[in-house]
């Protein structure tokens, strides 16, 4: 399976800190958040990784080089201007190919086991979602989870829906695999992910599971802040 990292957005909400610097070469306790994440697809057995760039992404290509130095072997998805995320994504399918794929946004921090969505199968056009305790910054939520059922994981998987239906919401933690034909018809331009969620939750396509570890979305100047004091106090 490949894996995609989103890395191609301007990171307006952490400015000035990304006036010079992509989101996703900013630093958490000494390693940048891009860097974090390929060391732990590398250690899940991933070695093929797509990454969009934009915003100051020839910063990005310049670190990463051809992925050698973490095991991996990277290609660059350019986009002229940042397409979103499933523009971001249909414009890279020529790169992911034809099976379904690991996505995760570059501006979390997380400790997720990655190798625990390697034999994940989407619905044709589809997706599997991992889901977290909705944060302060996002108390609504984005989808309940029903139908559930032990998965291969130990992990309670089930069907997802955008409304409550009676179920607690939570939150989409920017970790998902997608079927490429969910991306096929998506215009090459820029174009959100979640219309074609809410399509497939619609019919069913769209699965999850929870996850309560480590999971951080460094969105704003405060945030990474925050996680920098407390990943020093826990040191």
């Amino acid at each position: 399976m490949k894996a995609m990292i989103l890395a191609a957005g301007r990171g307006e909400r952490m400015l000035p800190l990304t006036k010079e610097t992509p989101k996703p070469l900013l630093e958490v306790a000494g390693v940048n958040l891009l860097e974090r994440h390929l060391i732990r697809l590398a250690g899940a057995g991933f070695d093929q990784v797509v990454i969009n760039v934009s915003h100051l992404g020839e910063q990005i290509v310049s670190f990463c080089g051809d992925g050698g130095r973490w095991g991996l072997s990277i290609s660059f998805s350019r986009e002229s201007e940042p397409l979103e995320t499933a523009g971001g994504i249909a414009h890279a399918l020529p790169l992911l190919g034809d099976q379904p794929f690991l996505v995760v946004n570059g501006d979390i921090y997380t400790d997720f086991p990655f190798e625990q969505l390697i034999a994940a199968m989407p619905a044709e056009a589809g997706a599997h979602l991992v889901l977290v305790p909705n944060p302060r910054h996002h108390p609504e939520g984005d989808f309940s989870l029903i139908e559930g059922a032990s998965g291969q994981s130990g992990q309670s998987v089930g069907r997802l829906s955008m409304a409550s239906g009676g179920n607690a919401m939570l939150t989409y933690s920017g970790i998902g695999v997608y079927s490429p034909q969910m991306f096929e018809q998506v215009p090459q331009r820029v174009y959100p992910l979640r219309p074609l969620l809410e399509a497939a939750c619609a019919h069913g396509r769209v699965s999850g599971q929870p996850y309560e570890g480590r999971w951080e979305d460094i969105g704003t100047p405060e945030r990474l802040d925050a996680l920098n004091q407390a990943l020093i106090i826990r040191s």
